[in-house]
């Protein structure tokens, strides 16, 4: 069983009036851990956004096929051109290598300096000047432990403000203070990133004067979630659908009155609803003895991907609530900010209540929000396992 999962997200918001985004960010789990680029190509719109991709997908492409890192970075230099004009280069880079063990390698070159945070501490990392094709670049290295977190920013994040809400815009020792808190209260990055890229919308009045990308890395236990949704397609599996649940030791989820009505039978257990949490356009919730939570089947999930498709986009509102209890507000706290792996257990059964005749018959509107729900879930860096019954 992993014993840690690097717990990963990222989300910019683009200078105002540009279709692209300047800042790029990519990484990709390998064999040997993980590594993460985040670049910020010099000036906006089409030309930065070439840049930085280009820098990015360089770096993420040579480290997975074990280059070293001064050919990784000489490639980048020799390949981006330079501004002419400036003499500025093509684009700024922060590479992070992180290995099973854990132990993290940082390369920075012109990114505002990383954030560290490790036991509730913003913690100082010495770092060593080299000087790698005629850049000059700062490595460092940390073992990171439970609990860790790395958060890289743009120089959009440290301008956000400047000439509006805040003269002189962001600190970077402010911006630190912030992160440090907000790494105290959320477990996910999700949540760390979503809030941290509304505040700068807002220094800049929803109009940025410059990309602004926030990258979060969290060490964190796995977390890992079976949810059940839908009856199987032959009557015959509710016995092994109840096996399932019955040897699962996850936090465990039923969405839907079928599933939990086939849980209660045969599991033994007794369902019992709470009215209140019923909500306008929220089914309540019930309660049944070894699961985590119970909802409602296609209403419930709807509304709940409305919430993570909001939680993924740039303009991030508060979505949950903490205090909220409803199957909804709880139902996107469990996907989004608690689970790390989510097993979906999907039963084949359909539900007449879900065909519209309108419609051709395949087409089946909770199969579209699930596969909804899912693929929204893999943008925001969860681990997603589907069965099928």
């Amino acid at each position: 069983m992993m014993e840690y999962f690097i717990d990963i997200n990222y989300k910019s918001i683009n200078k105002h009036n540009e279709e692209l985004c300047g800042d790029k960010v990519e990484y990709i789990y390998d064999d040997e851990g993980v590594i993460i680029v985040m670049s910020d190509g010099l000036g906006s719109g089409v030309k930065a956004n070439i840049l930085a991709t280009m820098t990015t997908k360089i770096a993420v492409t040579m480290l997975k096929e074990g280059a070293s890192i001064d050919d990784t970075i000489e490639t980048i230099i020799n390949t981006l051109p330079e501004c002419k004009i400036r003499k500025l280069a093509y684009s700024t880079f922060t590479i992070i290598r992180i290995d099973k063990d854990n132990n993290a390698y940082i390369a920075e070159y012109d990114n505002p300096p990383y954030f560290y945070y490790s036991y509730k501490r913003s913690i100082p990392v010495p770092k060593k000047e080299r000087i790698i094709g005629n850049k000059k670049i700062y490595e460092s290295n940390i073992k990171l432990n439970l609990g860790d977190a790395i958060c890289v920013v743009s120089d959009g994040a440290i301008h956000a403000g400047i000439g509006q809400m805040l003269n002189l815009g962001w600190s970077w020792d402010e911006i630190n203070e912030y992160l440090r808190e907000l790494n105290n209260v959320n477990r996910s990055a999700q949540l760390i990133n979503g809030n941290f890229i509304g505040v700068c919308s807002n220094l800049y009045n929803n109009q940025p004067g410059d990309d602004t990308t926030i990258v979060t890395l969290k060490v964190r236990k796995p977390e890992i979630i079976d949810i059940f949704i839908g009856p199987p397609g032959d009557k015959s599996k509710d016995k092994y659908l109840g096996e399932i649940m019955r040897n699962s030791n996850n936090i465990k989820i039923i969405c839907g009155g079928t599933t939990a009505l086939i849980a209660e039978r045969e599991l033994g257990l007794e369902l019992e609803v709470d009215m209140d949490s019923m909500r306008e356009d929220v089914p309540p919730i019930a309660y049944m003895e070894g699961f985590d939570l119970v909802t409602e089947g296609v209403l419930t999930l709807g509304k709940t991907l409305e919430n993570i498709k909001k939680l993924n986009d740039t303009s991030y509102e508060n979505v949950i609530d903490n205090n909220e209890y409803d199957g909804c507000s709880l139902l996107t706290k469990y996907l989004t900010d608690i689970g790390t792996h989510i097993n979906f257990y999907l039963g084949s059964a359909v539900n007449p209540a879900h065909q519209n005749p309108n419609f051709p018959a395949d087409f089946n509107i909770k199969k579209n929000i699930i596969h909804g729900i899912i693929s929204e879930l893999k943008k925001a860096g969860k681990k997603i396992n589907v069965v099928h019954i």
